[in-house]
């Protein structure tokens, strides 16, 4: 016997059974339990849900070589410059036609609201072409950019990646007022999520760094969790680096719960601040004393 049928696969995969099956009646009795869409739907079967959400990701970025990563948060709501820049056009010519308009007084103030905030999204843009291009030049200690997929400093961070000709990650969740996948994701490595669980646990498995951008509830959601398993010391220490001190001390007193003993003065030193994209990647290359 040769070698080739010594090894050759013993059993039929599940393709072939797939395939098998459906040259026969097209009968709801028929189905294979995993091609059976309305079986595996039923709340009972959650836990096989919960699983292959988790497996999916898993796998293809094994296959794919991916170890460490870059985490970048922030608000979905922030525009790109080119964006915020047209609206602002728009708004003010508008206006000048109809200067006693509420609306338009309104459209305005958010236009220059949106122009100011933009600045965010061209710092997360810019600071995933520099992890980027640093991980294409120093493949022995490779950092891939992962965003949650959609929209704002999501989408920056993406279109930074690409922009420096890398590839990146994309962790999309599915919600109610629709979350589309941003166009700037490496196509195979663009994931989507119904449970947030899910997601928050393959953000933070290869996450060698996090960057937060100011943002609302799901950026402190995602920020806080991160501090409590490196507190707890379920997870081990990585840069938690917020982007913009001064919003961010606006926002959280953290020196108010180290007063109050709600958190020991040490963890204080979970944070680090960066005012400029340079200034944040600096601080991972020091953390894992990389060459720039």
């Amino acid at each position: 016997m040769s070698e080739k049928n010594l090894y050759k696969r013993h059993f039929t995969t599940a393709q072939e059974s797939l395939n098998a099956i459906n040259q026969l009646q097209d009968h709801e009795s028929y189905k294979l339990a995993f091609a059976d869409h309305a079986f595996l739907m039923q709340d009972e079967l959650r836990h096989v849900r919960l699983q292959l959400e988790y497996l999916k990701p898993q796998l293809v970025l094994e296959q794919h070589q991916v170890e460490a990563t870059i985490v970048v948060f922030g608000s979905a709501r922030f525009w790109s410059p080119e964006q915020a820049t047209l609206a602002l056009q728009q708004a003010e010519t508008a206006l000048a036609a109809n200067p006693d308009d509420a609306n338009m007084q309104q459209a305005k103030l958010l236009a220059v609201r949106q122009v100011r905030s933009s600045g965010y999204y061209a710092a997360a843009q810019r600071f995933a072409e520099l992890v980027t291009t640093h991980s294409q030049q120093h493949q022995d200690n490779a950092l891939m950019i992962i965003s949650g997929g959609g929209p704002g400093i999501m989408e920056a961070a993406n279109r930074g990646a690409m922009a420096a000709g890398g590839q990146s990650i994309g962790l999309n969740i599915v919600l109610p007022k629709e979350q589309h996948p941003n166009p700037y994701i490496t196509p195979q490595f663009c994931f989507q999520f119904h449970y947030f669980a899910i997601r928050k646990m393959h953000f933070l498995q290869r996450a060698r760094a996090l960057v937060a951008f100011p943002g609302g509830f799901g950026t402190l959601d995602e920020l806080f969790e991160t501090l409590t398993l490196i507190q707890t010391q379920k997870a081990g220490q990585v840069p938690v680096i917020l982007y913009d001190k001064a919003f961010w001390q606006r926002l959280v007193n953290f020196d108010m719960l180290v007063e109050e003993g709600l958190i020991s003065p040490q963890d204080i030193d979970l944070i680090q601040y960066a005012d400029s994209p340079e200034q944040a990647w600096q601080i991972i290359a020091d953390f894992y004393q990389l060459t720039l």
